[in-house]
């Protein structure tokens, strides 16, 4: 199973997903966070903030994903993944693969800019520290239509988001044991 953990910068998806895989670990579920900023950083510096950059770079990471899920890893990628397509080609391409949208209103995640990303995006132009393609701001974020689970981290607080997910995650699991096996 492949848990996309989508939303905007400082929405939650990071602590959800270590919050989540503890849980799974503790109840002895084999778990693995994928966290973009993580990879991208240590994996993948090539890549920039084009649209094409991200798309690939999510293509990476659900690569990456697959190989754990077959492995019966329970999978969780954290990514702000912006367009409808690139969650599509994630649910199209591999097995089991759920789209949580994470979501908390900009105003928001203003002011707690866990990161400094959005200061940066209002600095003037031309200055160095200045971010011109920040999700939500300046570049795109189309909301999924139709995620798999809605979890709005400004309604609810961090245990009861974790307990959403992680209901949700089990749900799953006993469904896909429900299924037929082909063979």
């Amino acid at each position: 199973m492949i848990i996309l953990l989508c939303g905007l910068s400082g929405a939650g998806k990071t602590t959800l997903a270590k919050k989540v895989k503890d849980k799974l670990e503790r109840m002895g579920h084999l778990t693995e966070v994928i966290d973009a900023d993580e990879y991208r950083q240590e994996l993948f510096p090539d890549l920039k903030y084009s649209k094409e950059d991200r798309f690939e770079n999510v293509r990476r990471l659900g690569f990456i994903a697959d190989k754990f899920s077959n492995q019966g890893i329970i999978t969780i990628i954290s990514a702000i993944m912006p367009y409808e397509a690139m969650r599509q080609e994630l649910v199209n391409n591999y097995d089991e693969v759920k789209v949580v949208h994470v979501d908390c209103p900009l105003s928001v995640l203003k002011a707690r800019d866990t990161k400094g990303l959005y200061y940066r995006a209002q600095l003037p132009a031309g200055d160095p520290q200045r971010i011109n393609n920040l999700t939500g701001v300046s570049d795109p974020f189309e909301a999924p239509q139709q995620p798999h689970l809605y979890i709005n981290t400004y309604a609810y607080d961090v245990a009861e988001c974790t307990g959403r997910l992680l209901a949700f995650i089990e749900y799953q699991r006993f469904l896909s044991k429900q299924r037929p096996v082909a063979c």
